[in-house]
Protein backbone atom coordinates (compact mmCIF):
# COMPACT_ATOMS: atom_id res chain seq x y z
CA UNK A 1 0.00 0.00 0.00
CA UNK A 2 1.25 3.43 -0.95
CA UNK A 3 0.12 6.50 1.01
CA UNK A 4 0.71 9.87 -0.63
CA UNK A 5 -0.33 13.47 -0.01
CA UNK A 6 -2.94 15.18 -2.15
CA UNK A 7 -0.24 17.53 -3.43
CA UNK A 8 1.95 14.59 -4.48
CA UNK A 9 -1.06 13.11 -6.28
CA UNK A 10 -1.81 16.40 -8.09
CA UNK A 11 1.81 16.72 -9.18
CA UNK A 12 2.07 13.11 -10.45
CA UNK A 13 -1.45 11.95 -11.33
CA UNK A 14 -0.43 9.77 -14.28
CA UNK A 15 2.14 7.90 -12.19
CA UNK A 16 -0.37 7.03 -9.47
CA UNK A 17 -3.18 6.17 -11.89
CA UNK A 18 -0.80 3.81 -13.69
CA UNK A 19 0.06 2.20 -10.35
CA UNK A 20 -3.65 1.78 -9.54
CA UNK A 21 -4.20 0.25 -13.00
CA UNK A 22 -1.52 -2.30 -12.09
CA UNK A 23 -3.29 -3.29 -8.86
CA UNK A 24 -1.14 -1.16 -6.55
CA UNK A 25 -3.22 0.15 -3.66
CA UNK A 26 -2.85 3.95 -3.59
CA UNK A 27 -4.19 6.00 -0.68
CA UNK A 28 -4.34 9.78 -0.99
CA UNK A 29 -4.07 11.53 2.37
CA UNK A 30 -5.83 14.89 2.55
CA UNK A 31 -5.08 16.99 5.58
CA UNK A 32 -5.48 15.39 8.96
CA UNK A 33 -7.81 12.44 9.03
CA UNK A 34 -9.27 12.31 5.51
CA UNK A 35 -8.02 9.69 3.09
CA UNK A 36 -9.19 8.37 -0.27
CA UNK A 37 -8.46 5.12 -2.10
CA UNK A 38 -7.57 5.40 -5.78
CA UNK A 39 -9.16 2.52 -7.68
CA UNK A 40 -9.99 2.05 -11.36
CA UNK A 41 -13.66 1.94 -12.35
CA UNK A 42 -14.56 -1.18 -14.33
CA UNK A 43 -17.33 -1.64 -16.89
CA UNK A 44 -19.31 -3.44 -14.19
CA UNK A 45 -19.05 -0.38 -11.94
CA UNK A 46 -20.20 1.89 -14.77
CA UNK A 47 -23.29 -0.28 -15.22
CA UNK A 48 -24.39 0.37 -11.65
CA UNK A 49 -23.70 4.11 -11.98
CA UNK A 50 -26.26 4.33 -14.83
CA UNK A 51 -29.30 6.24 -13.45
CA UNK A 52 -31.71 4.05 -15.44
CA UNK A 53 -30.26 0.88 -13.92
CA UNK A 54 -30.38 2.37 -10.43
CA UNK A 55 -34.04 3.37 -10.98
CA UNK A 56 -34.92 -0.19 -12.07
CA UNK A 57 -33.19 -1.65 -9.02
CA UNK A 58 -35.02 0.77 -6.72
CA UNK A 59 -38.32 -0.11 -8.39
CA UNK A 60 -37.61 -3.81 -7.77
CA UNK A 61 -36.82 -3.12 -4.11
CA UNK A 62 -40.06 -1.14 -3.74
CA UNK A 63 -42.04 -4.00 -5.31
CA UNK A 64 -40.41 -6.47 -2.92
CA UNK A 65 -41.18 -4.28 0.11
CA UNK A 66 -44.79 -3.94 -1.07
CA UNK A 67 -45.09 -7.73 -1.22
CA UNK A 68 -45.39 -7.86 -5.01
CA UNK A 69 -43.33 -11.02 -5.35
CA UNK A 70 -43.78 -14.51 -6.72
CA UNK A 71 -42.47 -17.54 -4.86
CA UNK A 72 -40.69 -20.00 -7.14
CA UNK A 73 -40.22 -23.63 -6.20
CA UNK A 74 -36.68 -24.90 -6.47
CA UNK A 75 -37.79 -27.55 -8.95
CA UNK A 76 -39.16 -24.87 -11.32
CA UNK A 77 -36.08 -22.63 -11.16
CA UNK A 78 -34.24 -24.17 -14.16
CA UNK A 79 -37.32 -23.82 -16.34
CA UNK A 80 -37.86 -20.22 -15.22
CA UNK A 81 -34.27 -19.34 -16.04
CA UNK A 82 -34.42 -21.19 -19.36
CA UNK A 83 -31.71 -23.68 -18.42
Amino acid sequence: MLVISSREFRDNQKKYMDLADNNQQVIIQRGKGKAYALTPVSDKDRYFMNPEVVAEIREGIDQYLAGKTTKVNKADLDQLLGL
